[in-house]
């Protein structure tokens, strides 16, 4: 893979990368909500949110549709769904190294 290639990819998952925006896929992942829905799930203040999902959006993880006022919010496609699972399924096999290991905050590449 080519250096550009490489910082696309680490670009997208950099995407997946915030405690926020995991917080927002795992509360679209079985359905699309609104701005305001996904606010009062999460508890968070609508311009926080909202930011994360134009960075999401951006990053091609997850895509809106407009229905009247309200703009809708869904993930992709089951490849993203799927992904999620797999990154699920990898993180309870590894969850107490992940969990023990500080090197991650140090690095800060």
């Amino acid at each position: 893979m080519n250096t550009t290639g490489c910082e696309v990819k680490a670009k997208f998952l950099r995407g997946f990368s915030d405690k926020t925006r995991l917080l927002i896929l795992d509360s679209i992942h079985q359905k699309e909500k609104t701005v305001s829905q996904i606010v009062e799930e999460l508890g968070g203040n609508q311009s926080n949110i909202s930011q994360h999902l134009a960075c999401l959006k951006g990053c091609g993880i997850i895509i809106s549709r407009q229905e009247g006022k309200y703009i809708y919010y869904s993930l992709r496609n089951e490849q993203i769904r799927n992904l999620l699972q797999a990154m699920d399924d990898v993180y309870a096999q590894v969850e107490n190294e992940v969990a023990s290991c500080d090197r991650n905050e140090a690095l800060n590449l």
